[in-house]
């Protein structure tokens, strides 16, 4: 299984489980709402952070693999000259 689903999972399920707890729990309406409104907030924040250190990491990976094909390609430019060079000798 994917690590980005898991841990998408395991963040619903702790939302899930914190919004059950603070709707079951004995307080004011407007008291609970505030506190749903502010964990909300936090995980959106705490997903937000997640996700750009995600994009972070696949840009890194993407800038790696770039430039390890322009690497393979450079080699591969030098042995065509230099099979083209030793073609050259080879017909004078």
């Amino acid at each position: 299984m994917n690590s980005g689903k898991v841990l998408l999972g395991v963040l619903a399920g702790v939302a899930a489980g914190a919004l059950a707890g603070i709707l079951l729990a004995p307080a004011k309406g407007s008291r609970t709402r505030r506190r749903i409104l502010k964990k909300s907030e936090n995980y959106v924040d705490g997903l937000k952070e997640k996700f750009n250190d995600y994009a972070d990491t696949i840009s890194e990976k993407l800038e790696q693999a770039k430039e390890e094909v322009s690497a393979y390609a450079q080699k591969g430019k030098e042995k065509f000259e230099e099979a083209e060079e030793e073609i050259r000798t080879a017909k004078n």
